[in-house]
């Protein structure tokens, strides 16, 4: 395990630069166990959930919309930038109206957005933001246009934080097709009322929220009126630490994780442990974990995969979502990027959507001359997928580029 832990170290010194305050509460590694401990009771407490390699934890089921996000199929169109609640956690700012975009393309009209949801092959939409019903006519021509263009069995669902969730809105969206509405009921002091108005109008409710540590039990103790209000699905989301919403989230003394991005330990357990009381209860509606690990590693390995299936149909592909040359002594990755303006690479296509183009370009992001000594166990590697990840740094980094990382790391 030598080169993974050489690769946690360098997550926690880029941490450190990118978050210079020396108060900054790390996690300490003499409390690690103690932490680690706590949260394998909890995931031993839990219904065995194997599925995307045991980084989404739930109770009963998941929303389709859920499932759909996790098989790589899905695609989030942020409405507007803009938001008109101020929650602590939010990540960023959220202060301004801009174009509707995903995955770095803006789509400034609905027909245009609807036409690469259909070419993608997408098996569900959603529309995010900051706040779509601040632009409730924008979200509902978007809407609109993916019903009128895209395939039937499209799934669709729209983020709010409910503050607009008006019953004429809801309506209209419902008539247009929204299969599902999750309510971030966060912004409005944990009020299920607006969730209620929702109810027979949205064919599923959900609510999706951070787990905040020190709203546990008040959430433990709202979930019988959760299900009397109709809702089906409770999804929780691991709090991260960003530059916006730092300020906030270390004023509360929260532990942070230094992976990929700084992660609050507390907002993890309090998560399981509203699962596990779910559990006990025996609702009938889901309780879904959405881990940073498993948003980190299956939302982008699954964007990567539809793509390169999509525009190279005929490349070898990895479980994450990276092309891979191999001949014999030669090893090469590569990713595929979409953008709007040509970059002038080499590998560069253009495709038409509405009158608008676009275009893929390929990125080589690892490339290395395999040695004898290699080779045999590069093969093996590449066969099957290991039970633990190698001790050498180049066998290592392939494994990065090959698998999806099982489970929850460790603390």
């Amino acid at each position: 395990m030598e080169a993974y832990y050489a690769y946690l170290n360098s997550l926690f010194n880029q941490n450190k630069n990118d978050f210079s305050d020396p108060s900054i509460p790390w996690l300490n590694p003499y409390r690690a166990g103690e932490f680690q401990e706590q949260r394998d009771r909890l995931l031993q407490s839990l219904e065995a959930t194997p599925r995307f390699k045991a980084t989404k934890p739930f109770y009963r089921q998941l929303s389709p919309g859920c499932a759909i996000c996790g098989e790589g199929q899905w695609s989030c169109l942020f409405i507007t930038n803009r938001c008109n609640a101020a929650c602590f956690y939010c990540p960023a700012s959220q202060t301004t109206d801009e174009i509707p975009s995903t995955q770095g393309l803006n789509f400034e009209h609905p027909e245009t957005y609807a036409e690469y949801v259909r070419y993608m092959g997408f098996r569900g939409v959603s529309f995010s933001g900051g706040e779509p019903l601040l632009y409730f006519d924008r979200t509902l021509a978007y809407l609109k246009a993916v019903r009128k263009t895209a395939s039937a069995e499209i799934y669709t669902w729209m983020y709010t934080n409910g503050l607009l969730a008006e019953k004429d809105k809801l309506h209209q969206l419902a008539d247009a097709g929204l299969n599902e509405i999750r309510f971030d009921i966060g912004a409005t002091g944990f009020n299920l009322e607006r969730v209620k108005q929702a109810q027979g109008i949205i064919p599923t409710l959900t609510i999706e929220i951070p787990a905040v540590p020190e709203e546990k039990d008040r959430l433990i103790a709202l979930l019988p009126a959760m299900a009397e209000a109709g809702v089906s699905h409770l999804n929780l989301h691991q709090l991260r630490m960003t530059a916006h919403n730092a300020p906030k989230l270390l004023k509360r003394n929260y532990t942070l994780i230094p992976a990929e991005r700084p992660l609050v330990l507390e907002s993890e357990l309090a998560a399981l442990e509203i699962i596990e009381a779910a559990q006990q209860l025996q609702l009938p509606l889901g309780v879904n974990y959405c881990s940073f690990h498993f948003k980190h590693r299956f939302q982008k390995a699954g964007f990567r995969t539809r793509l390169a299936r999509q525009l190279l149909p005929e490349a070898t592909l990895t479980e994450n979502g990276y092309l891979r040359e191999y001949f014999g002594k030669s090893l090469s990755y590569k990713s595929i990027a979409l953008r709007q303006e040509s970059s002038g690479e080499s590998d560069e296509c253009c495709i038409d959507l509405q009158g608008t183009s676009y275009y893929y370009s390929l990125r080589t992001i690892f490339q290395e001359t395999v040695d004898p000594e290699h080779q045999k166990a590069l093969e093996q590697l590449l066969g099957s997928e290991p039970s633990s990840p190698p001790d050498d740094g180049f066998l290592f980094r392939v494994w990065q580029l090959e698998y999806i990382e099982r489970g929850l790391r460790e603390y």
